[in-house]
């Protein structure tokens, strides 16, 4: 039966990636087949939620399906990550927002994602590869058990360079020690895109600067409406002030302020904390007075159940994190 008539977009696959990591595939032909790699969507769970800008992780025009990686870092995600199964539906998921990856005439790329934003740098990758350009892939994530997609990037890209914190997978060291790596091997690098938390995409594109290699990042300021009208993303870009969400999310990583971009993500901690709070504890309220917390998920549980050691992707292109509603 066809219940694409029915309120939300129905959540058609599932996948985990870890205890904060996981995948969300959904039922959204019209966005598949207008989406491009580099964009983004803003997803609302239920009609009390608040809107969730996310990156495009994936989409199959043939399925009709796009694809999202979430790691559950805040109040809303954790949220999805308890409640977001096979059949279940998202109440709103619109876009595609932003403008997308212009691929030009690049010959030689470097595709760099960092913890979670190994997900997004994904269908860039593709993409190259598709219009002709010899792809090298560095993905890097803090332990080999936190690592998810190897054999799609190893599909796409000419070579693939893993790099793990603690050296259980690959070179030991952090994404730049791949990117270095790549500029000694190859002087004809055209472009570089790194995608990942902001501390990362400042490295990489610091690491490029002296060869003159342009260095194309996604930024992930806090982000209400998507559109531009609200001023929220302004990111300062050289000496001017952009919006993120209509202007980008992608920009010339030698030109971000990326200490300004940095503090702005920090502004709203306090409130999320609280926010999250509020939810565990109403998490527990619900629960059968002789029920284990523990069994009931790890919202219900508490807040220290819930602060796990989060991928180092928390903030990058894929999470974006909304201005607080409850938050």
């Amino acid at each position: 039966m066809d219940n694409r008539h029915e309120a939300g977009f129905e959540i058609v696959a599932r996948e985990d990636f870890s205890d904060v990591t996981f995948l969300l595939e959904i039922d959204h032909p019209l966005m598949a087949k207008a989406a491009r790699p580099g964009q983004f969507v803003i997803t609302i769970l239920h009609d009390h939620g608040e809107r969730i800008p996310l990156t495009i992780a994936d989409f199959d025009r043939e399925r009709g399906t796009v694809t999202l990686v979430i790691q559950a870092a805040g109040k809303s995600t954790r949220e999805m990550q308890q409640t977001c199964r096979v059949g279940t539906r998202l109440l709103s998921v619109t876009g595609p927002m932003g403008e997308p990856t212009d691929l030009g005439d690049v010959r030689k790329v470097v595709l760099v994602g960092g913890g979670l934003g190994v997900a997004p740098v994904f269908p860039q990758a593709r993409a190259y590869k598709e219009n002709g350009a010899y792809v090298i892939g560095i993905i890097g994530f803090r332990t080999k058990e936190l690592v998810f997609w190897e054999d799609k990037f190893k599909a796409c890209c000419d070579e693939f360079i893993i790099c793990s914190d603690d050296g259980s997978v690959g070179i030991k060291g952090l994404v730049t020690e791949g990117i270095k790596r790549a500029i000694r091997k190859h002087g004809d690098i055209d472009r570089l895109v790194a995608i990942g938390p902001p501390i990362m995409m400042k490295a990489a594109a610091e690491t490029t600067r002296p060869h003159g290699i342009e260095t194309v990042v996604s930024l992930n300021p806090i982000m209400v409406d998507g559109t531009g009208m609200c001023g929220g993303c302004r990111v300062k870009i050289g000496d001017g002030i952009k919006f993120a969400c209509v202007d980008g999310p992608e920009f010339d990583g030698h030109e971000v302020d990326f200490d300004d971009l940095m503090n702005r993500l920090q502004r709203y901690k306090a409130d999320e904390k609280l926010a999250f709070e509020k939810w565990s504890e109403d998490c527990r309220q619900q629960l059968p007075e002789d029920s284990d917390p523990a069994a009931a998920g790890p919202a219900a549980s508490g807040p220290e159940r819930q602060q796990p050691q989060v991928d180092a992707g928390m903030f990058d292109g894929t999470y974006r994190m909304g201005m607080p509603k409850g938050k």
